[in-house]
């Protein structure tokens, strides 16, 4: 019991270490890296295709089903993508479990999720650098990555990343 009271205390004292990512921590907009294009395909069997996403800001995360820092993020990419989705958000959910559909489609049983989720592999996780989990990325709306996060997120400053990269694409296409 002790043991587990040090731990706690230990994690939550680390968490509290480490700086929270702010809006002003995205990539200036000149300085972006376009995201690898990937086609992948979703529990029904249907393609997904980053590319085909060119003008939505998309929240790209690669998670785990044994991941506890992705079963909590999950929840909050749902909440963006309802929030969002008519602002321009889109989800894209990429798996990265060994054993692919037979551990993720009964998560999807018990833990439905209203955006994309496909399965990953070596070649993407090296492309995207995914060494850790979740990683979580933000790619403007010109298909360019605006943000990339290891670890779990600040969801409040996730959320204002979020938002901004809506507001400034808005701006962008009004012009």
């Amino acid at each position: 019991m002790q043991c587990n009271t040090f731990v706690g205390i230990a994690l939550t004292a680390l968490c509290l270490m480490l700086p929270a990512r702010t809006p002003n921590d995205l990539t200036a907009a000149n300085s972006r890296k376009i995201a690898s294009d990937f086609t992948l395909n979703d529990s029904k069997g249907a393609s997904v295709k980053l590319s085909d996403y060119k003008g939505r800001v998309v929240l790209l995360d690669f998670w785990a089903t044994w991941c506890g820092g992705c079963k909590v993020e999950i929840p909050w990419y749902m909440e963006f993508q309802s929030k969002y989705r008519a602002s321009g958000l889109s989800v894209i959910g990429v798996s990265m479990d060994e054993d692919g559909w037979k551990s993720v489609k009964p998560f999807l049983e018990k833990q439905p999720m209203n955006y994309s989720v496909v399965i990953g592999n070596p070649d993407l996780a090296k492309r995207y650098g995914v060494d850790a989990m979740p990683m979580t990325l933000l790619i403007d709306r010109e298909g360019k990555i605006a943000a990339s996060h290891v670890g779990m997120v600040d969801k409040d400053a996730f959320e204002g990343e979020i938002r901004v990269l809506l507001q400034d694409s808005a701006k962008n296409t009004a012009k």
